[in-house]
């Protein structure tokens, strides 16, 4: 549990240097939904900014309040990046990492704070978070329990030190799980009638109070008072997400600690579903069989927000073509719900290819209207390929990773929805795969059938047949033939020895045999999904037909390096790896020169500018590599933001991951 909100936010309005700007910023923010916050954070002025660590403070917890650490993060360590020392700002990038998932990160952090002397409640409840992160993803019973029991002395420091109500809270609720159930109660006791008299007097923040009763009521077994106290919260959460799903969290360790049915708290703090979406386009005027006419516009309307009133979703994901894709974005928006937008190339070849093609229409005007409001709009590629569908294919697959990842994050349902005709004849990209990978992924998707849609007489006749997805495609040149180039969504890796370039003469045959060598017998256990291998003087580059394969050949080939003494091969002992991945659309071909098959384009270019910027010894990845094995599935390994990092050689500025091994599962509580 943490408060947040400060109210019209003490600290800004006690700090005379803030301009009237940005004391109208803080007011904004203050009641802001998380679209009007980007725009905020979109719209910024540095110069400004940089004299109001403030706003970057006040920005950083209303986004992190709705859910959105990974948003916070950046927001966050652009402040630090110009107020270094700034306490409050360490404090929310802690938080933001562990409301993310990169707990040991966000332990790290917390833990430099303490060291520093900062003991407020603030830095001891967000480690004391931190710690019963670790223990959820303990590797055994023994290790969970340690970090249980540092959970509750940490917040029990910071409880006897200020009498906080919510790091009290958090210790009666650790202590009860670590066993000291006496301890548990006589401190849940003392913080309920803390917050009893702070709710009657009108003084706090009225959700936290209102949650830490009902978290009180838990402890001591008293179910209709825990049952009255998470109403009156729920009523007070609005679209907190990330507070909530705070809340319900501990409630569940609770609930599972007196044996009882976990899904009780979900009646009362109650996450929305998240939505992943895919739908065929309004036709083209020159379609000869119709499909999604204009004149079903307004059936798939009512149908899409029939479907979204019943599922009452908080959170869509989808890209923005006219037809299905507008129209559920704007029901989404309409329902007060949140959407992320992922487009397959950049902005304006998408609104050529895939918005601004029915005369005397108004899709290009809604197009910028659900863009303006969306919370994230991400560009799958800079550029399509101009072969067949694949780039579409690979914006649904990372709109199904980005979806899946937020899904996980606050421990919501997942619900993919189509608008889709019900035929098999869809390429790659389309609706129709979409829909097929849902279901092999075990999910039963929503669909709702363009060929029920009431319509005219004449228009059914037309109407009758089978017909392939329209994905807009060029072919290649005729001089070079289709089945020896194609396009593939493939996984790039790229590594880099670091102080090659310190190896003596003696040094370079030792570097080939043994630690090159040592490079070979590890590929040779992914022979069967490595597609393509390569190597000049230092430099390493690896094509695998999975991202699996390529996130598990990665971190074995780090800790070979790591964990192997180069110095009994007179090398240095600082000898190790950068280590990039990457997952997109690239070209295969047989390369002319050497007569192999071989891998090109631009995304390949950019796992090749992540490289550069990877701290040696760790593995970094691209945010299309993290959504791609999370839409797969991948259980191996775990991705964990590390914030919007500027690539080698003027490549931009990315979201990128740190990539770790999942803690072993059969051995957690």
């Amino acid at each position: 549990m943490l408060n947040l909100f400060f109210g019209k936010d003490e600290r800004a309005r006690n700090t005379p240097e803030v301009s009237d700007n940005i004391g109208k910023l803080l007011h904004r923010a203050g009641s802001a939904d998380l679209a009007e916050l980007m725009s905020i954070w979109r719209g910024r002025d540095l110069a400004e900014w940089s004299r109001a660590p403030e706003v970057y403070r006040s920005l950083g917890e209303r986004i992190l309040a709705q859910g959105e650490p990974l948003l916070a993060f950046d927001v966050v360590t652009e402040g630090l990046s110009i107020f270094p020392n700034d306490v409050r700002l360490r404090q929310l990038q802690g938080l933001a990492l562990a409301r993310s998932g990169a707990t040991e990160r966000a332990n790290a952090i917390l833990e430099g704070l303490r060291r520093d002397g900062q003991t407020d409640e603030e830095t001891l409840g967000m480690l004391g978070r931190t710690c019963k992160d670790l223990a959820a993803n303990a590797a055994s019973a023994p290790e969970r329990e340690k970090f249980l029991r540092r959970a509750a002395e940490t917040y029990a420091q910071a409880y006897q030190a200020t009498g906080g109500y919510w790091t009290g809270i958090n210790a009666a609720t650790m202590n009860l799980l670590i066993g000291e159930k006496e301890r548990a109660c006589e401190i849940a006791n003392v913080v309920r009638a803390q917050c009893f008299k702070a709710v009657k007097g009108e003084s706090g923040n009225e959700y936290w109070l209102l949650a830490a009763l009902g978290e009180a009521a838990l402890i001591l077994q008293d179910w209709p008072q825990a049952e009255e106290w998470y109403e009156r919260a729920a009523k007070h959460a609005g679209h907190h997400w990330g507070d909530i799903h705070s809340s319900w969290r501990n409630a569940r360790l609770i609930l599972q600690y007196w044996n009882e049915d976990q899904s009780w708290i979900d009646k009362y703090l109650h996450i929305p579903s998240v939505i992943v979406f895919a739908g065929h386009m309004i036709d083209r005027p020159t379609r000869p069989i119709p499909r999604f006419p204009s004149e079903l516009e307004t059936a798939v309307a009512k149908s899409i927000r029939a479907r979204i009133d019943k599922l009452k979703p908080g959170f869509g994901f989808a890209s923005a073509a006219c037809g299905s894709d507008i129209l559920f974005l704007e029901a989404m928006l309409e329902s007060g719900a949140e959407v992320s937008i992922v487009l397959p190339c950049a902005k304006d070849e998408f609104i050529c290819e895939s918005v601004d093609f029915v005369p005397s229409s108004d899709w290009r005007e809604r197009f910028d209207r659900v863009l303006a409001r969306a919370a994230r709009v991400v560009i799958a590629s800079n550029q399509r390929l101009m072969i067949g569908g694949v780039s579409y294919d690979y914006c649904n697959q990372i709109l199904l990773g980005l979806a899946t990842i937020h899904s996980a994050r606050l421990n919501t349902s997942l619900i993919p929805l189509a608008v889709w005709d019900g035929t098999d004849a869809d390429g790659p990209g389309g609706t129709e795969s979409a829909v097929q990978r849902w279901r092999n992924l075990g999910y039963k998707p929503t669909v709702i059938e363009l060929a029920l849609m009431p319509t005219s007489e004449s228009l059914v006749k037309q109407m009758q047949g089978t017909f392939a997805e329209e994905i807009p495609t060029i072919a290649m040149a005729d001089s070079l033939p289709t089945t020896h180039f194609g396009s593939r969504i493939l996984a790039i890796l790229f590594a880099d020895a670091v102080h090659f370039s310190k190896l003596t003469e003696p040094q370079v045959p030792q570097f080939v045999q043994h630690f090159l060598g040592a490079i070979a017998k590890l590929i040779r256990e992914f022979k069967h999904t490595t597609l393509e291998k390569k190597t000049w003087g230092d430099g390493l580059f690896f094509v695998f037909s999975s991202v699996e394969h390529a996130g598990s050949f990665a971190l074995d080939l780090a800790e070979m390096v790591a964990n192997t003494d180069w110095t009994r091969y007179s090398l240095s002992a600082e000898l190790n790896l950068r280590i990039a991945l990457h997952a997109g659309p690239v070209y295969e071909f047989d390369d002319p020169i050497t007569g192999e098959r071989s891998y090109g384009g631009t995304h390949v270019n950019r796992a090749a500018r992540m490289e550069p910027i990877t701290p040696w010894g760790q593995v970094y990845a691209s945010e299309a590599f993290a959504a791609l094995a999370a839409a797969q599935g991948v259980t191996d390994f775990v991705c964990d933001y590390v914030g919007q990092t500027p690539m080698a050689k003027g490549y931009g500025t990315l979201p990128t991951y740190y990539v770790r091994r999942a803690a072993p599962v059969a051995a957690r509580l």
